[in-house]
C-alpha cells in the first residue's frame, strides 16, 4: 500500500514518565503495542542543545570526503565514519559516524576516531550520548512498569556498563531515489532499507527535514519533523522481554532529490554479555538471547552480503 502522511504516532509525555504518571504509562504501553513508534514530548533540555548538536553535525559532514575517511571503522573497531553501510543486502544511500562513551575496557583497542580538526565536536557529541543514555534509563523503566513489571528489572544490563552508542546520520541528495509509493522497491535508492533496531529502543533526534517512515496496518507512515521533540522505537530486545506483547516495529528512511537530511540515533543497548528471555511469565515464545553474539550477527551484514542476515524471529520457539 501506499505511504500514508496523514497518520500520527502517539505523543508522550518524558515530565510524566519520570513522575509515573499512570495515565502516561498506560498511553506508553498502547503506544509500544500498536505502533513501537512514539513521539517523547516535554524533554525539558536546556534551550538550543538540539540546534548546537545538529549545527555539529552538519560542520562534521561537510568536511573533504578525504578528511572524513581517515575517521573510518574498520571490522576490528566499529567506531567512526563510514559511507557503504548495507542493509538487507542493500547499499543505504547515506554517511555515518558511529561513537561511544569510550568507557568500556581500558585494554579495548576500540575508541571513537574524532576529527582533531573540528573544537568542541567531542564534547558536544558526548553531552547527548550522555543526555539520551539518561532518557533512555527512563524510557527501560516505564516500558517495564507498563508490562506490569518491576520498574527496575532490567537496570543490571544497563547500569554497569551497556554497548549503547551513537550514530550521526547524513542523507545526501540523491539522484535517483526509490518511488516513495512502493511497498518494497527494487529500483533507486532509499537512505535505509527496511529493518528493526536490534537493540533494546532508540531514541532519534531529527532536523527539518522529514523521511522516517514506520510499516504500521500494512502502510508506510511518514513521521513528521517537529521542534521540541524525539522520536522514539522499540527494538528486538524489548520485543524479546515483552514476550511478543511489544513488537520491534519495521521501519525505512526515503532518499530525497531535493534536499539532505540529517538525524541523530542514539541505540540503548546492554552489557554484551546480557541473556535475554521474555519477563511476563507467560509461556515463551523465545529461547534465550545472547546479546554479544545476536549484535555480532547482525553487525556482519553491515560490511558484505551474508546472505540471510540474522533476525531475532530465528530465536523463536
Amino acid at each position: 500500500m501506499a505511504s500514508d502522511p496523514m497518520k500520527q504516532i502517539p505523543s508522550i509525555s518524558l515530565r510524566e514518565l519520570k513522575t509515573n504518571n499512570r495515565e502516561t504509562i498506560e498511553s506508553l504501553a498502547n503506544a509500544c503495542r500498536y505502533w513501537g513508534f512514539f513521539r517523547l514530548v516535554d524533554l525539558d533540555l536546556k534551550k538550543g542543545t538540539t540546534d548546537q548538536l545538529l549545527a555539529a553535525m552538519k560542520v562534521f559532514f561537510d568536511l573533504p570526503h578525504e578528511e572524513k575517511r581517515q575517521l573510518s571503522r574498520t571490522e576490528k573497531n566499529p567506531w567512526g565514519y563510514f559511507d557503504q553501510e548495507l542493509t538487507k543486502n542493500k547499499q543505504d544511500w547515506k554517511e555515518i559516524f558511529d561513537l561511544s562513551l569510550d568507557q568500556a575496557d581500558p585494554h579495548n583497542q576500540s575508541q571513537t576516531p574524532w576529527p582533531s580538526s573540528l573544537s568542541g565536536f567531542r564534547e558536544t557529541m558526548l553531552h547527548w550520548h550522555h543526555l539520551c543514555e539518561t532518557i533512555s534509563l527512563t524510557l527501560l523503566e516505564s516500558i517495564m512498569q507498563s508490562l506490569r513489571l518491576h520498574r527496575s528489572s532490567l537496570a543490571q544490563h544497563f547500569t554497569h556498563g551497556n554497548s549503547s552508542f551513537l550514530r550521526l546520520n547524513h542523507y545526501p541528495v540523491c539522484k535517483v531515489p526509490a518511488d516513495p509509493d512502493e511497498d518494497f522497491p527494487t529500483e533507486g535508492h532509499l537512505g535505509i532499507y527496511h529493518h528493526t533496531d536490534a537493540g533494546a529502543v532508540t531514541v532519534l533526534l531529527q532536523d527539518e527535514v522529514a523521511g522516517l517512515q514506520v510499516r504500521h496496518n500494512d502502510t508506510w507512515t511518514t513521521i513528521a519533523s517537529e521542534n521540541d521533540s524525539l522520536i522514539i522505537n522499540v527494538g528486538d530486545l524489548v520485543q524479546v522481554w515483552s514476550n511478543d506483547r511489544y513488537k520491534a516495529p519495521l521501519h525505512r528512511v526515503l532518499a530525497n532529490s531535493k534536499q539532505g537530511r540529517f538525524s541523530a540515533a542514539f541505540f540503548m543497548n546492554p552489557d554484551f554479555s546480557t541473556n535475554c528471555i521474555p519477563q511476563t511469565g507467560d509461556k515463551p515464545r523465545y529461547r534465550s538471547v545472547n546479546w554479544g553474539e545476536f549484535r555480532s550477527a547482525r553487525a556482519a551484514g553491515d560490511y558484505a552480503n551474508i546472505g540471510d542476515e540474522v533476525q531475532i524471529s530465528d530465536y523463536r520457539i
